[in-house]
């Protein structure tokens, strides 16, 4: 099984990603490491700031580590905020049959009531060196993924009232 976690920055993906580590066993790879060691390594002249030239870039790497997984019967968690909402369009469906996506999205009220506590978690998991995330960056990231995930019917996990977000079950 091929495991997808996607979402804005911030939303607690490494967290899930962490999570879902620890219940079944399963190997995780983030996304953000792939962009660093391809930045560092001199494949790319892109940089981490780069990010709109990097989505493509990396989601075709992302993807073939993903077939593969599956052609070689292998469990897998990809996490980051490369993976697009309309991610099922890139694999046919016997590929489909051993992934699944699962977005986090935080609600607008969510986010502008706890935003000092979002900025606070955000070294929980993995150390963020500089941080120029801003309210008005996470509203509208989140807004437009609510939009993108309901369009292509892909699984969300919304974040409102309390965080807590449920470890989904795998099959």
């Amino acid at each position: 099984m091929v495991i997808f976690i996607g979402g804005a920055s911030h939303t607690g993906k490494t967290l899930l990603a962490q999570k879902l580590v620890e219940r079944y066993n399963y190997p995780c790879m983030s996304i953000d490491l792939i962009k660093m060691g391809l930045i560092r390594s001199g494949i790319t002249s892109l940089t981490p700031v780069d990010d709109e030239a990097l989505k493509p870039y990396l989601w075709k790497i992302v993807c073939e580590i993903a077939k593969t997984a599956v052609e070689n019967g292998q469990n897998l968690i990809l996490e980051g905020a490369y993976i697009p909402c309309d991610w099922q369009k890139y694999f046919n469906a016997k590929y489909r049959e051993s992934m699944r996506a699962y977005f986090l999205i935080m609600s607008e009220d969510y986010i502008r009531r706890h935003w000092a506590d979002i900025l606070s978690h955000a070294c929980d998991i993995e150390f963020r060196r500089s941080d120029d995330f801003s309210a008005v960056i996470a509203l509208a990231e989140n807004r437009e993924n609510l939009a993108l995930c309901k369009k292509y019917g892909t699984n969300i996990i919304f974040i409102d009232g309390k965080y807590n977000v449920p470890v989904p079950e795998i099959r």
